[in-house]
């Protein structure tokens, strides 16, 4: 792996939940600047941290922490709500709060422009009932929605059913508004509302002491300064917030950045479960007041429902963790007065929220899945991909069909038919490969540790492995997206850090 490209910068915070049964709400505004950071999604990370490690710390450390937290009443005077299901669900919103950040910080993390009372991200958080699974479901700010009728918040005057963007509703009528239109869009009863701003978020990771994120290629954007080698990195608050509103660093806009918040969710939750934050009384509650300080919530979430959720969720691990957004049926739907609007694919929303209801996982079993061993290490191109012919390069019989078979258990396209090389004395496994499939051969490289990489023009699309007599094993890779099934959900275990 590259040497770790290390970032800069500050401070501490974070915080937790627990079941109930009857609260909710978040939204946000009308407005598409795209590049306005979509922190919310820390917001899911920083909560599932806390919702994780209550228990941990017990009464002591817990006892007072929820003073600090602003009460909301989303769920006054609603009606004809949807049925409770099984587990527990929350509503968690973002919203921007770059009024109280310095004029340095503004400048390093390249957060300008003025603030604004909107929501930035709206998700939906569901622990099970038996508290051994956290599925965290993203709804596009941009979505088509509807919101019933109510009173706007600024002027007071009175509005019919309308449609909107989905961040408009927390603009119009707070989270009040916004848990409506969203169990009315869902179908699923909203348990708690938490709404966090980025600063809280950016104080809550250098509090932990960092959050490690690994990337397969260059990550450079301009927009927002985020600024990345490939390999391992331990971000601090600040280059945090940088990498999870990054839109810029590929063609995937949107979709791109919304992965990338995945994996930063799963790195925080491995790092809260396996960092010992949980299992240190004092660096808990030094996260957890951080974040307390700033968070916004429904009146029956506190320390009570953080600790007892808390223990009852001490074995969580990052594979306990999986995400999806909603299944999207037309990302650019015109609509008058409104413009853009991300309409959902119906029928398949409708599947993801039962699924939610009922309780069900929504990763799916993976084909193919192999029995645990060592973490894959995220590589560029997926392996089965690369098209690999093994030559041995030694007088070691059997040499090139070890290589060949152990390469394609790891999912490259091997020949499956190693040759013999032109030379027997090879002692330093060579790559060799076409310039134009570079990409390709550091995937290859990455399988093959200490190999030697041998650009040969006009070679073609088959890498071609030529083993040395320092080869002992192929270290298992995986592409930076795995599999994810029919709602693009993927696991924690999946896109965090290899071991």
């Amino acid at each position: 792996m590259p040497q770790p490209h290390r970032p800069t910068r500050r401070a501490p915070g974070s915080q937790p939940p627990r079941p109930r049964s009857a609260r909710g709400g978040g939204g946000r505004r009308t407005g598409h600047r795209d590049d306005r950071p979509r922190w919310g999604v820390r917001i899911a990370a920083v909560l599932s941290l806390v919702v994780l490690g209550s228990g941990a710390v017990g009464h002591a450390v817990m006892t007072g922490l929820d003073t600090g937290i602003e009460r909301v009443d989303p769920f006054k005077d609603m009606k004809n709500r949807p049925q409770a299901g099984h587990g527990v669900n929350f509503l968690l919103v973002g919203t921007d709060g770059r009024e109280k950040i310095t004029p340095e910080e503004k400048r390093e993390y390249r957060l300008g422009g003025a603030p604004c009372h909107c929501t930035d991200t709206v998700m939906l958080v569901h622990l099970s009932a038996d508290r051994e699974r956290a599925s965290v479901i993203s709804l596009p700010r941009d979505s088509y929605a509807e919101v019933p009728a109510h009173q706007d918040l600024v002027t007071g005057r009175p509005h019919q059913a309308h449609p909107v963007k989905l961040n408009a509703a927390y603009a119009e009528g707070g989270p009040n508004l916004t848990v409506r239109t969203v169990e009315n869009m869902t179908r699923v009863k909203i348990d708690h509302y938490l709404e966090v701003d980025f600063t809280s978020f950016m104080k809550t990771v250098d509090a932990m002491g960092g959050v490690e994120i690994c990337t397969a290629k260059a990550m450079h954007d301009t927009y927002t300064g985020l600024d990345l080698l490939p390999g391992t990195h331990r971000l601090t608050g600040g280059q945090a917030l940088q990498y999870v509103r990054s839109r810029h660093v590929d063609g995937a806009s949107d979709l791109g950045r919304m992965q990338r918040q995945q994996r930063f969710i799963a790195a925080l939750i491995k790092q809260a479960t396996g960092g010992g934050v949980l299992l240190n009384p004092v660096k808990f509650k030094e996260v957890s007041s951080t974040l307390l300080g700033s968070v916004r919530a429904d009146r029956g979430f506190g320390s009570e429902q953080m600790l007892a959720l808390g223990q009852a969720m001490r074995g969580f691990t990052p594979s306990s963790s999986e995400f999806a957004s909603v299944p999207v049926g037309d990302p650019s739907f015109q609509v008058k007065g409104i413009g853009s609007t991300v309409k959902w694919d119906e029928p398949k929303a409708a599947k993801l929220f039962e699924a939610l209801r009922q309780d069900r996982p929504l990763a799916p079993a993976r084909p193919g899945q192999a029995p645990r061993g060592p973490a894959p290490v995220p590589v560029d191109v997926p392996p089965k991909q690369i098209r690999v012919q093994v030559e041995n390069g030694t007088r070691i019989d059997g040499l090139g069909g070890r290589v060949d078979a152990a390469l394609r258990a790891t999912g490259f396209d091997t020949t499956q038919a190693p040759a013999a090389g032109a030379s027997r004395e090879v002692r330093r496994t060579v790559i060799a490969y076409d310039p134009r499939w570079d990409r390709s051969a550091r995937t290859v490289s990455t399988a093959l540790p200490g190999s030697e990489l041998r650009a040969v023009a006009g070679q073609g699309r088959t890498v071609l492995v030529i083993a040395g007599a320092d080869f002992k094993k192929a270290v298992p890779v995986r592409a930076e997206d795995p599999y994810q099934g029919e709602f693009g959900v993927v696991t924690g275990d999946q896109v965090v850090c290899g071991s």
